[in-house]
Formats: C-alpha cells, sequence, structure tokens
C-alpha cells in the first residue's frame, strides 16, 4: 500500500483544529470519538417518547414516499395525553420491517408532536436505555451503570456505553480508577474483536487501574510492528506512561521518537501518536513525570522536519525557551527551510518576550531579552514573514 505522508498529516493536522475549536468547559476522554447525543441522552432530552412495535406499511410508488405504521407497546413520556397502549401511530415513508419488530419514538412538542425516525430496539436495549440514571444524576452514579455494558454482546448497547464514557470529562473517569474491570481491560486492549475505535479509552483505563504487572503487556502492544495507522494507540501510550512514569518515557523515546526500530522505520502516525501521549500527560499527568522531563523528551523531534512546527509551538505553550539559539541555527536552514516552521519560529520568539516574571509585569528574564534580539535579527533577515506573523498572530 501507498502511504501518502502529506495526506495524511493534513488530515491530523485538520482534527487537532477542530479539537481546538470544541468548547473547553469540560474537556472529554482525550483519545475518544463518540457520538453527539448518545442513546440515553436523546431519550433525557425528548418531550415524548413511546415503545412501538411495527405492524404494517404502505411501499412508496412513483412520487409517493409512502408510509409506516406502529402499534404503541408502552408510553414512556406524554405531554399531550393522547397516546395509549394499542393506539396506532403513522410515519411518513415507508421502513421495511416485520410485525413485532420493536422501536423507540421519540418526539419533540410543537402544535402536534413531531416523531423523530424511529430507533431499532430489542426488548434489552430498551430497558437499558430506561433505566439508566438521568443526564443531571452525579457523574460517578452515572458512569457505574454504562460500566455494566461496556462490550457488551448487544453491540447497540457496547457502542452507546462507550459513548458515555468518550463523551464523560476525565476527571469524571479518573474519580471512577478503583472500579475499573482491571481484568477485561487487560483482555480489551490486546483483543482483535475489540472494535479499534474503543483501544484509547481502555488503554486509558488500564493506566488508571493498572499495576505493575501490567506494564509488560502495555509494552508488548505498544512496539508491535505496524505499517499502518493505529487507531487510539495514542490512549495506551498514555495509560503506560501513567502506569510507568518516566520509565516509561524512555521506551517511548526509544521506539517512537526514532526513524527506525528493530531495523524498521518507525511509522509516522506512531511519532504523532506518542507526541499527543506526551501531551496529554503535561495536561493531565498530574505531575506523575515532571515538567522539564516532558520538555525533554518534547525536544527530540525537533529535528523531525514533518513535525518541527507543531513541536515549536508545543514548546512555546509549555514555556520552554532553552531552545531559543537552536531555533535562530534553523531557521531559514534545509530541510527546516519552509513557511511553517519559519512562522513557528517567530511565534515562538514572541511569545517568549512576553513571558515575564509572575506578577513583575517587566522582562527581567534573560528569554525575553534573547527574545527581543533574535526577534530584531529575524526582523532584518525575513521582514515580510515577521510582519505577516505578527500582523495574523492573536
Amino acid at each position: 500500500m501507498v502511504h501518502c505522508k502529506s495526506h495524511f498529516r493534513w488530515v491530523l493536522l485538520v482534527g487537532a483544529v477542530l479539537a481546538a475549536l470544541a468548547p473547553r468547559g469540560l474537556p472529554a476522554c482525550p483519545f475518544c470519538s463518540a457520538p453527539t447525543l448518545t442513546l440515553t441522552e436523546q431519550y433525557a432530552k425528548a418531550d415524548a417518547a413511546v415503545l412501538v412495535q411495527w405492524s404494517g406499511g404502505v411501499k412508496p410508488e412513483k412520487d409517493q414516499a409512502g408510509s409506516t405504521t406502529y402499534e404503541i407497546v408502552q408510553v414512556l413520556r406524554d405531554p399531550t395525553k393522547k397516546f395509549a397502549k394499542g393506539n396506532s401511530i403513522s410515519l411518513d415513508r415507508y421502513r421495511l420491517g416485520k410485525k413485532g419488530d420493536l422501536s423507540l419514538l421519540l418526539g419533540t412538542r410543537g402544535d402536534a408532536i413531531e416523531w423523530g425516525s424511529p430507533l431499532d430496539v430489542t426488548e434489552t436495549s430498551f430497558q437499558y436505555i430506561v433505566q439508566a440514571p438521568a443526564p443531571e444524576s452525579a457523574a460517578q452514579v452515572r458512569l457505574a451503570y454504562f460500566l455494566k455494558f461496556l462490550e457488551f454482546s448487544d453491540q447497540s448497547i457496547a457502542n452507546d456505553a462507550y459513548g458515555e464514557f468518550a463523551n464523560a470529562p476525565y476527571k469524571d473517569i479518573v474519580a471512577l480508577a478503583k472500579t475499573l474491570p482491571h481484568d477485561k481491560l487487560r483482555q480489551w486492549v490486546v483483543s482483535k474483536d475489540v472494535p479499534v475505535t474503543r483501544l484509547g479509552l481502555y488503554g486509558l483505563m488500564l493506566g488508571l487501574c493498572g499495576d505493575p504487572g501490567d506494564a509488560p503487556l502495555m509494552e508488548q502492544k505498544i512496539t508491535e510492528p505496524t505499517e499502518e495507522y493505529r487507531l487510539g494507540i495514542e490512549g495506551v501510550i498514555a495509560g503506560y506512561l501513567l502506569l510507568k512514569g518516566e520509565a516509561g518515557l524512555e521506551l517511548i523515546e526509544q521506539t517512537k521518537f526514532v526513524e527506525r526500530y528493530n531495523g524498521k522505520p518507525v511509522v509516522f502516525s506512531e511519532t504523532y501518536a506518542a507526541r499527543s501521549a506526551l501531551l496529554f500527560m503535561w495536561t493531565y499527568g498530574n505531575g506523575k513525570i515532571g515538567a522539564e522531563r516532558l520538555r525533554k523528551s518534547l525536544r527530540l523531534l525537533l529535528d523531525r522536519p514533518e513535525m518541527t512546527d507543531l513541536v515549536i509551538a508545543d514548546l512555546a505553550r509549555w514555556k520552554d525557551w532553552s531552545v531559543q539559539t537552536r531555533l535562530m541555527e534553523m531557521y531559514g536552514a534545509d530541510p527546516f527551510n519552509v513557511p511553517s516552521v519559519k512562522r513557528a519560529i517567530i511565534r515562538y520568539m514572541v511569545a517568549s518576550t512576553k513571558d515575564f516574571l509572575a506578577g513583575s509585569g517587566e522582562p527581567s528574564l534573560a528569554h525575553v531579552t534573547a527574545g527581543k534580539k533574535y526577534l530584531e535579527e529575524l526582523r532584518q533577515k525575513d521582514p515580510k514573514m515577521v510582519q505577516d506573523v505578527e500582523k495574523f498572530s492573536f
């Protein structure tokens, strides 16, 4: 298979931008993707809800969409008081089914109830939805309920339970650490039967509840040879770093922050995933790995041209001003002589000039003085680039 690194990196960058634009009030699981609304959230938000069974329909003809008729099995919520067990509800558009097939109809109240598309359910999935704690319930109570349904045999339930965790703030997942299913997580992280979309969450969970005996298993997963993008591996790396701390960081540097490992090229996506895990540890690691040790590790990626601009921005956010001179040497030199790297270096220097001593408001630190000096040198060397960066910087 031919890999297009530039296209793949573009996809990753778009994802990063979208993540940056997402609401920051309640940061969700950092390594998960999930539906906007889970089944239980949809149910909780509906003005009306009825359990129905398929009873018949009119198939579409020419410009007619047809219709489908359902018999009400149970009324769960009805602000109009117009629906009862045994009544029929007819919806526009024909939907294939057979007598007795169950669906959950959720509606919005207007002049009349406007029903949404039927949600196919079984008796089991229906009970799962209606018995779930309400969204306003305490986070630990709510997540404890869904914890029981991770990897449930009914995939619609398992997917939805995963979605609840994917949407949950990370701090709420941490609060469940002592109740996480340790033995099952060990199996799920390495199982080929578990959807890869859930790997990031399970790897992170294992790091939260694991013990030293889990490290070899996680190391095996992390260093597994691959030539493909592995969805969720960043969550496994983050979980491993939570478990091992600085000792674990050494393994990541030796296997992901190098161009070759065991004689084979390290796939760009693996390095990118490891960088994401470092960013996670900086934000959520709670000091498990010291700030300067994380900076030291990230600096190893400065010489990777495909990541240099991203790493420079990371180091600026982390206030690592130790590479000012090094960046000046890189400016305009191959293989870093590209606009994205140049802009990143200029932004870095601008940021360094604004990092004063806390509360003083005075540029009394060496990196502030050096940053101003280097910024002036760049202005003389590349005036238009500096002007553009300063114009569009926020």
